[in-house]
């Protein structure tokens, strides 16, 4: 191999000459992404099993026996999953349970690669198998992020800062690469949609209340006026488009573009519930950062842990014509392989990632698309793209129950808007699957989002796994005989409405969503005519 090359590989991909002035860096990033880890397979625990268990709205068997039965063989690299050996609601809760015990023990540092490599396939099983369910860019976040940082976290068993276990370069700049492409991609998409909202600076006026789950403190900032709204735009514009280019100057710019993005993040994160999304973005932007600046934030007593970044001498490639003993030849030989292996597949990623993004500015660049579509099924390569296009209108689909056709009672839900009394809450980085895909269901039809006549089957059953994805049952002895969904708009109330008559929206009953079904008395479901629609009783 040619030396210089040799070199730069050594230095971008080889552990003995990785970064030494991001550990302390590597630290909060890696407690962090436990932390979010955690945080994904906790709300599973309540909802896994009625979204994709065995009487779930969508089970996993049923997509796996598809992808069977048209991909053969090749199933287990397009749907790369552990539910092949089982979708089980014991192996279900098992696949969150092992998450949950292994994201944990990454958050106090121990065996931190085995630990998010646990992890890592723990998500990627549910992802691989839960269609609609998992259809969401946070989870493209989380498993990117997850894997790079395979070749991110330090070795050992309790590596404390991993001041003898560096970072490879290359997993360092493919992490904040990630951090880049999330804001740049984002800002670009919405310059390209053609969205009127954006180009005339309205995108924001709506934006509080029209997003899947808003917040308490979204209610507030909605009543601001319009030109704040305009400026917001424009900010967003700023840093999506222009301050994330100082990731690539000096650390002074960097430091100064953490300061900017962070508090950002932040805002976002009170005003609106985007599940874990936003604490990706906010874990890995820490990444901007240096030793040298995190340092004033460590107590003196840790600080001598840690390894001083240096200036380190020229490496010299051994040379095959030297004499080398045995052992030391297996560990050269060894040392060789996992160093390809590191180039190889960190190099796939940067490539898989960097032509999507070239693509959205050369549609027909005169490069191999076959790198990119591999890593497609192991979302660990993505694209991504924020709010290309703004919802002018909140609606919400709402389930319903009768016995006689005439009294129809609401199911309840645990997250979404539906009595206009209650405040919106806060409640990420947990996230309900369930709230949030009835939320895109109603930007369409339900021919297009099979959950919605899916859940009105399992509720005329009283499906105990299904029911457990609302907050109540208003059938609690025996199903309903009949099972309908019905379509609302939802708006803020105004300032003086909410204190006079203590109303946080307004809602209008639109109309049917979806068929109105009930039980036939062979056991099968059938659809009933329908009738003029009467509003539930609260």
């Amino acid at each position: 191999m040619n030396t210089s090359i040799a070199l730069t590989v050594h230095r971008w991909f080889a552990p003995e000459k990785g970064a030494p002035d991001c550990q302390i860096a590597r630290w909060i990033f890696l407690r962090a992404l436990g932390l979010i880890y955690f945080s994904a397979f906790y709300s599973l625990i309540f909802q896994i099993r009625g979204l994709i268990g065995p009487q779930g709205i969508l089970p996993a068997s049923e997509y796996l026996e598809s992808a069977a039965e048209h991909l053969g063989q090749l199933r287990f690299w397009f749907a790369p999953t552990l539910l092949w050996f089982s979708t089980s609601s014991h192996m279900l809760m098992a696949l969150c349970w092992v998450g949950i015990i292994a994201s944990l023990l990454s958050i106090v540092n121990v065996w931190p690669r085995a630990m998010l490599l646990i992890c890592f396939v723990c998500c990627l099983s549910f992802v691989s198998a839960a269609g609609d369910f998992s259809s969401y860019q946070s989870d493209g976040m989380l498993l990117e992020a997850g894997f790079i940082a395979l070749f991110f976290a330090p070795r050992g068993f309790w590596p404390g800062w991993g001041k003898t276990s560096l970072a490879p370069r290359a997993s360092l700049f493919l992490l904040q690469w990630e951090w880049f492409r999330i804001y740049f991609e984002s800002g670009v998409v919405k310059l390209a949609s053609g969205d009127p909202e954006w180009r005339h600076l309205t995108a924001m006026d709506q934006y509080y209340q029209n997003g899947p789950l808003p917040t308490w403190i979204g209610w507030y900032v909605q009543h601001m006026p319009h030109w704040f709204h305009a400026g917001t735009v424009l900010a967003t514009f700023a840093l999506e488009l222009i301050i994330v280019w100082m990731l690539f100057l000096p650390r002074r710019w960097r430091i100064a573009c953490f300061l900017i993005a962070t508090p950002w993040q932040i805002a976002v994160i009170l005003t609106a519930n985007y599940a874990f999304l936003n604490y990706i973005v906010l874990a890995l932007g820490f990444l901007l950062l240096d030793d040298r600046f995190l340092m004033h934030f460590v107590p003196l007593r840790w600080r001598a842990n840690l390894a001083v970044a240096t200036e380190s001498a020229p490496e010299i490639i051994p040379s095959e014509d030297v004499p080398v003993a045995l052992p030391t030849r297996i560990k050269h030989h060894l040392r060789s392989l996992r160093l390809a292996f590191i180039t190889v597949m960190l190099t796939w990623i940067f490539y898989a990632t960097t032509l999507p993004m070239l693509q959205m500015f050369w549609r027909e660049i005169p490069l191999p698309e076959l790198p990119v579509s591999a890593l497609e099924p192991f979302r660990i390569a993505n694209q991504y793209g924020l709010f290309a296009v703004m919802t002018p209108n909140r609606y919400e689909i709402e389930f319903q129950g009768s016995n006689d056709g005439t009294t129809w009672l609401a199911y309840p839900y645990r997250y979404k808007p539906q009595d206009v009394r209650v405040p919106p809450s806060i409640y990420a980085p947990y996230q309900p699957r369930f709230d949030w895909n009835l939320w895109f269901a109603s930007l369409g039809t339900w021919t297009e989002y099979p959950i919605v006549p899916r859940t009105e089957e399992r509720l005329l059953t009283n499906d105990s796994d299904v029911l457990a994805l609302f907050a109540g049952n208003p059938f609690p002895n025996k199903p309903p005989q009949l099972i309908r969904a019905v379509l609302w708009q939802y708006w803020f109330s105004t300032m003086q409405e909410k204190r006079t008559q203590g109303i946080w929206w307004h809602r209008k009953l639109l109309g049917a969503y979806a068929p109105t079904l009930a039980m036939n008395p062979d056991g099968k479901v059938g659809i009933v005519i329908e009738r003029p629609l009467t509003t539930p009783q609260p």
